[in-house]
């Protein structure tokens, strides 16, 4: 099962993009995965390709008109459609590595980019649409955040990146942030690489990673620690 991302628009040279370069560009080249960005003005109703009106009771701006993205949604997933519909938008549910990596593992996604002032209402429960948001910022579109989002999904597909662990091992996947990486050469401006990391002492190292990994997260992303159980620094079940 390919990995496939319908994209609705008003931008769609926007895309690929930087996904198609590095990892996400070999494999869309591979055919790990498959992009399609779809113009919403080809599913006006009127001569002039309109997308979006004055928003109803007044205010700046305008609102994509949902008579409109209905008829874009409609055209790239038919009602029996598995991948999930998503509208990228700040007031949207937080996007999480469980969610990317759940996201990963299924059939692709259908995502709605808006623009303006947002969609109309009543289009997000028309169509069942997944609000998502990438961080607590106001973008000009939701262009950018659907190439965010997209990254990470890419990334953990099959045969995308080199070895399978590097997926695991790295920042939120088990509610920590990554701890610090070394490299050559072993004296840089004086810091030498922590003798831990070069004692061949796998144990050593595992445990080290994960003392760092509790560290960083507590100093800079406390939230995620209410997850994380006080005694052994293990992920503890949700109520």
């Amino acid at each position: 099962m390919t990995f496939r991302a319908s994209i609705l628009t008003l931008y769609p040279e926007m895309f690929p993009g930087p996904l198609g370069h590095a990892l996400a560009g070999r494999a869309l080249e591979k055919g790990l995965w498959a992009l399609e960005a779809v113009q919403i003005r080809d599913h006006a109703l009127d001569k002039h390709r309109s997308v979006d009106d004055t928003p109803a009771g007044g205010g700046p701006g305008m609102v994509m008109r949902a008579d409109v993205l209905a008829r874009a949604i409609d055209a790239v997933s038919p009602p029996d459609d598995p991948r999930p519909r998503l509208l990228m938008t700040p007031r949207g549910a937080p996007l999480t590595q469980a969610r990317v990596r759940a996201l990963s593992e299924g059939p692709g996604a259908v995502i709605l980019c808006g623009r303006f002032e947002g969609v109309d209402e009543r289009i997000v429960a028309a169509r069942d649409l997944e609000e998502i948001c990438v961080g607590d910022v106001v973008l000009s579109g939701g262009e950018a955040a659907a190439l965010l989002l997209l990254d990470a999904c890419v990334r953990l597909i099959p045969g995308v990146m080199g070895k399978a662990e590097s997926g695991t091992e790295e920042s939120f996947s088990a509610g920590l942030l990554e701890y610090p990486q070394y490299t050559r050469p072993q004296l840089f401006e004086g810091e030498p690489i922590p003798d831990v990391l070069t004692s061949g002492d796998h144990a050593r190292v595992a445990r080290w990673r994960h003392g760092e990994s509790l560290a960083v997260t507590r100093a800079r992303r406390p939230d995620l620690l209410s997850g994380i159980s006080p005694h052994d620094g293990t992920m503890k079940e949700r109520e």
